[in-house]
């Protein structure tokens, strides 16, 4: 660590975006401050999409998911993800 950063007290939220944005932290830390970390916890982020598929593909789907008891849903993303990690 270069030198102690003394965080003061603000009166509103301003004058705290101020001194925050005129601050340079580099002057208070060094790369040997920092470790290694993991977020073993965090989800990947997911977008909602449509796909148009025949309905008897959705029905055998469908009736897949309940015969091994998952949503369907969960299933097809599991058939994507063994199709596209398989090249």
């Amino acid at each position: 660590m270069k030198k102690q950063l003394n965080v003061p007290v603000f009166k509103n939220e301003d004058e705290e975006r101020k001194f925050w944005a005129d601050l340079d932290l580099s002057e208070y830390f060094d790369s040997s401050d920092f470790g290694r970390v993991s977020f073993p916890n965090l989800k990947p982020t997911t977008r909602s999409i449509s796909i148009r598929i025949p309905e008897y593909l959705l029905n055998r789907v469908k009736e897949r998911a309940n015969e091994i008891n998952v949503p369907y849903q969960s299933l097809i993303k599991e058939y994507i993800k063994k199709g596209a990690l398989s090249s």
